[in-house]
């Protein structure tokens, strides 16, 4: 499987802001945020609820990957994206960093892979506490 997701019920902009939230307290930061639904309505007029696609990474566990394999930063960093569902509810659902890190040959980003997972086992149970 690529992903892992959850729902959460609550608003949006509240749901993006308490993923954000639990991001940190694993030490993962946002480093990228595209909103496809006002891409979606500015390059083809097509009106889509909520999606937004993030990127989130932990510097530390980043520099580990690239140091030993320097081409593997094109693995990085773990996306995940959130959306409107059609029962209002907001989809969370993250990459599998082991699925993708998985690609790498070295052992250092397979070992990567399985701390970022946890990290993010970790903030999913948050949200769904």
């Amino acid at each position: 499987m690529y992903e892992f997701h959850t729902e959460l019920d609550l608003p949006f902009d509240e749901a993006v802001e308490r993923v954000k939230a639990t991001l940190m307290e694993e030490h993962l930061g946002i480093v990228s945020e595209v909103d496809v639904q006002a891409i979606l309505k500015a390059k083809i007029d097509k009106a889509i609820p909520n999606y937004r696609i993030f990127g989130a990474c932990n510097p530390k566990l980043a520099d580990r990957i690239i140091s030993e394999e320097p081409n593997a930063g094109t693995l990085l960093p773990c996306n995940f994206i959130m959306r409107e569902s059609e029962t209002g509810q907001v989809v969370v659902s993250f990459m599998d960093p082991v699925a993708v890190l998985g690609l790498a040959e070295s052992d250092a980003a397979k070992s990567v892979a399985e701390e970022a997972k946890a990290k993010l086992e970790r903030v999913v149970a948050k949200l769904k506490g």
